[in-house]
C-alpha cells in the first residue's frame, strides 16, 4: 500500500462479517433494511420491520443523509499521473465541498442541462461517518467510520473556469452524486477493484491498495483537525485516471468489489431559464474546461479509451 500511516492491524471496520445497509421507497415511505448475506434468502433485503423482499425490485434512496459531503481533488496515482505527470499531486490532500442536494440515489436520473456540453463521470469510493468526530490520530480515525459506499462524482466541467477554486456548481449541481446501493462494513476496502462502466464497457479501473496515495483514516484525521465531522457525513475519496464526458441517454456505474454498483442514466433537461437572460457565468468551452473534460488521452490505458468510443459510437448509432 502507497498511503501514509499505514496501519499495523485491520480496523473493525474492515474485518468481516460483512453488513450492508441499504434505505428504500416502499408506499412513498422511506425504510431502512440489511442484505441477507446467507441461507436461502441470501441477496434479498430484510427491512427493519422484518419484512423481506426482493433488493432489485424497489426504488432506492441515498443511504445516507449528510451535514456536508468534502470530497478529496486527486488520490490515486493513476490520476494524479494523468492531470500532473507524477505518482503524487501535492504534499497533503486538498479538497472541495459538494452540497447534500446533489446526492442521488441508485437507478436515478443523472441531470445535464441543455446548455452544458461536459459531464464527466468519476467512479469513487464514499466513506460515512458513523459518530461524531473531532481532532483524532489516524489511527483512532478507522473507529469513527461507519462504513463504506460506491459513489459517483459526476461533474459539469462547463464551470470549470469560473468555478476552479470552489468547484460549486462544477461538483454540486443536482443529481450529481449517485450513491449506495447501500452502506457496507466488514469488506477489507484494500483488497477490493474500483470499476466505472458506461453503457456496460470498463472506462476506469484501480485496484485501491495499489493506488491509494492517502487512506481515509489520513483523511478523516486532517479534515477533522478544523472541522467536526458528524454521523452521517459523507467524504469522496477520489477516482482514478479517465474522467471523461458523456452525453445524455448513457448509463454510467461504479462498481467496487466487495461494495457493490451504484448506476444512473443521463438525462437531457432544458437549461435553466435565468441563463437565457444573462444572469451568471454561463457554461464555457474555454482551454481550462477542455483540459480537464478531456483529459490527458495520450497518459491512460487505450482500452478505456476504445471501450469509451465504443460506448458513444453505439449510442450515435454509427
Amino acid at each position: 500500500m502507497n498511503f501514509e500511516f499505514p496501519f499495523q492491524a485491520l480496523p473493525a471496520v474492515l474485518r468481516g462479517p460483512r453488513v450492508e445497509r441499504r434505505r428504500v421507497l416502499l408506499g412513498g415511505s422511506a425504510f431502512w433494511g440489511t442484505i441477507v448475506e446467507a441461507g436461502a434468502e441470501a441477496g434479498r433485503l430484510r427491512l427493519d420491520d422484518g419484512r423481506t423482499i426482493d433488493a432489485d425490485g424497489v426504488p432506492y434512496l441515498p443511504p445516507v443523509a449528510p451535514s456536508k459531503i468534502i470530497a478529496v481533488h486527486i488520490s490515486y496515482t493513476s490520476r494524479s499521473m494523468e492531470t500532473r505527470e507524477r505518482p503524487k499531486p501535492t504534499a497533503t490532500p486538498t479538497y472541495f465541498t459538494k452540497p447534500p442536494s446533489s446526492l442521488n440515489g441508485h437507478g436515478g436520473q443523472i441531470l445535464k442541462p441543455a446548455d452544458c456540453r461536459y459531464l464527466n463521470y468519476e467512479g469513487e469510493y464514499a466513506v460515512v461517518i458513523g459518530r461524531t468526530c473531532r481532532n483524532v490520530t489516524p489511527d483512532e480515525a478507522w473507529d469513527f467510520i461507519e462504513g463504506f459506499c460506491p459513489a459517483l462524482d459526476m461533474g459539469l466541467q462547463d464551470f470549470r473556469d469560473t468555478d476552479q477554486g470552489s468547484m460549486l456548481r462544477v461538483k454540486g449541481a443536482d443529481t450529481l452524486l449517485p450513491i449506495g446501493p447501500g452502506i457496507v462494513r466488514g469488506v477489507n476496502l484494500f483488497e477490493q477493484t474500483l470499476r466505472t462502466y458506461v453503457d456496460g464497457l470498463v472506462v476506469q479501473e484501480a485496484k485501491i491498495g495499489d493506488e491509494t496515495i492517502w487512506g481515509p483514516h489520513y483523511v478523516i484525521a486532517d479534515i477533522a483537525r478544523h472541522i467536526t465531522l458528524v454521523p452521517g457525513d459523507v467524504i469522496l475519496m477520489g477516482t482514478p485516471c479517465h474522467s471523461r464526458s458523456i452525453d445524455a441517454g448513457q448509463h454510467v456505474e461504479c462498481e467496487i468489489t466487495g461494495l457493490g454498483r451504484v448506476g444512473g442514466t443521463v438525462v437531457a433537461v432544458d437549461a435553466p431559464r435565468a441563463g437565457a437572460l444573462g444572469v451568471g457565468h454561463p457554461p464555457g468551452d474555454t482551454p481550462e474546461v477542455r483540459r480537464v473534460a478531456l483529459g490527458f488521452d495520450e497518459r491512460v490505458p487505450q482500452h478505456f479509451k476504445d471501450n469509451l468510443a465504443r460506448a458513444k459510437a453505439a449510442r450515435s448509432g454509427y
